[in-house]
């Protein structure tokens, strides 16, 4: 496997891939192990959850850099996003257990009826680039912590990330097999799921990967978590915040260089405040700085791939030769490295690809509506249900609109972010199952009802 800086589109390591016999070691060491893990004490894997936060902020930059070097992120926020894995080890070091605790349920005199929570075996993860350390931990932390063994498929393009989360939880005294990282190419996901030793799969990802695995997972009846994408509404309503709404969200579009499932896609403005909010929007995505993803004072670095950029940029000219206006960027920056400028386009037609498909990349797509249920049928105008973020002043108004919008998580005068306190999934092409907080911790167990008599 092969790493490309696409700062500068130049190789800078490689690494040999796992062959069909490593993978075939990898499972029964995880089968072995997980005999031996499962028995172990949630006190104990608590502490072990603890020792790997430990170890992720000792080697914060470190771990920093090669997620930028590998996919562009600048790096502060490369920073942060190893300060946020090692929130979700806390969170589950000190929650683990009561989200476990067993259910009691309604018996006859003299009996106890009670569902306990009972880990599967091997989970399979299959995980993107744009967040390489915490999509990882986000499953890695809850699952282990209810006694599963994981087994990581990563993106091919940052292989260093896939062996750093293996390497901290190996520092932080996991039993060797409890999580490893295999290597290999997708082609080789089906016969790993299909093996009886793989007793679950999750994958956040594209829709046709999701499909892939679904299927697969199937046709052998294994549970799967998918996230698969997202084009989320930021909805301004006409009694919101203008200068919070455009500064919130310029970043909430443009942050990971708008590579993000939950990043806003679609920003739909009530008609009456729409030239003022996007005079303020189009002033905070101008203020962004574009450059060396390891200078600090970067917002945006490079796509995380040149053939994404491309994609992204095909997706930008064909939606104005559809009709719509690019007000500012929309070219490929004339730089070496995959670099392409904070964009915003209105006027867009429907149907268009910012329209109608998910835009990974910085490109914002503003439309002006009418009314309240207006922006509500736009907002619902898309085959995915991930995310959405509502701006007024009005919190009850807030609550309101937010319960008729199709999609997992609704924030009201805030982004949207994956919170380890908080179910994180979406609806509709977005996927199924949930993520974070208890309901995460849950979906790969076995919900045993015991009843004594």
């Amino acid at each position: 496997m092969d790493v490309i800086d696409p700062a500068h589109n130049e190789r800078v390591d490689t690494y040999e891939e796992h062959t069909e016999s490593d993978v075939r070691t990898a499972l029964e060491q995880a089968t072995d192990a997980f005999e031996q893990w499962r028995d172990r004490s949630i006190r104990e894997r608590e502490e072990l959850l603890v020792a790997a936060g430990e170890v992720l902020r000792e080697n914060e930059y470190e771990y920093a850099e090669t997620m930028t070097r590998e996919m562009g992120k600048p790096i502060e926020q490369a920073r942060a996003e190893v300060e946020k894995c090692a929130w979700v080890c806390d969170h589950y070091a000190e929650h683990a257990s009561t989200y476990l605790e067993a259910d009691h349920h309604p018996s006859p005199p003299g009996s106890t009826v009670k569902t306990v929570h009972e880990p599967l075996g091997p989970v399979l993860a299959v995980m993107p680039w744009n967040f390489p350390l915490y999509q990882v931990f986000r499953f890695a932390a809850p699952y282990l912590a209810a006694g599963n063994v994981g087994l990581l498929k990563h993106a091919s393009n940052v292989p260093g990330c896939a062996l750093i989360v293996e390497a901290v939880f190996r520092e932080a005294g996991f039993p060797e097999g409890v999580f490893q990282t295999l290597l290999i190419p997708s082609d080789l996901v089906e016969d790993v799921l299909a093996d009886d030793r793989v007793r679950a799969a999750t994958l956040t990802g594209s829709g046709p990967a999701g499909r892939a695995v679904a299927a697969t997972a199937g046709e052998h009846l294994k549970k799967t978590v998918l996230e698969l994408g997202g084009s989320d509404p930021f909805v301004v309503l006409d009694d919101a915040d203008l200068d919070a709404a455009a500064e919130t969200g310029a970043w909430a579009r443009n942050q990971n260089g708008g590579q993000s499932c939950i990043a806003a896609k679609r920003f739909l403005v009530h008609t009456d405040v729409y030239d003022a909010f996007l005079d303020r929007f189009l002033d905070e995505v101008e203020s962004l700085t574009v450059g060396d993803p390891m200078d600090e004072a970067t917002d945006v670095g490079p796509q995380a791939r040149q053939d994404l950029l491309e994609d992204l940029h095909e997706q930008v000219e064909a939606s104005a030769q559809a009709g719509a206006t690019v007000v500012t960027g929309g070219e490929p920056l004339d730089r070496d490295g995959a670099f392409y400028p904070p964009t915003v386009v209105t006027d867009v037609p429907e149907g268009c690809p910012v329209d109608s498909e998910e835009t990974f990349g910085p490109v914002a797509a503003v439309y002006e509506v009418t009314d309240e249920e207006a922006t509500i049928r736009k907002a619902n105008d898309t085959r995915f249900g991930l995310g959405a973020s509502i701006w007024t002043e009005d919190r009850e108004r807030g609550e309101r609109v937010a319960r008729r919008i199709d999609a997992g998580c609704v924030y009201v005068n805030q982004l949207v972010k994956s919170d380890p306190r908080v179910p994180f999934g979406g609806v509709k092409d977005s996927g199924y199952g949930r993520e974070l907080s208890g309901a995460g911790i849950t979906e790969f167990v076995n919900r045993k009802t015991v009843w004594v008599e």
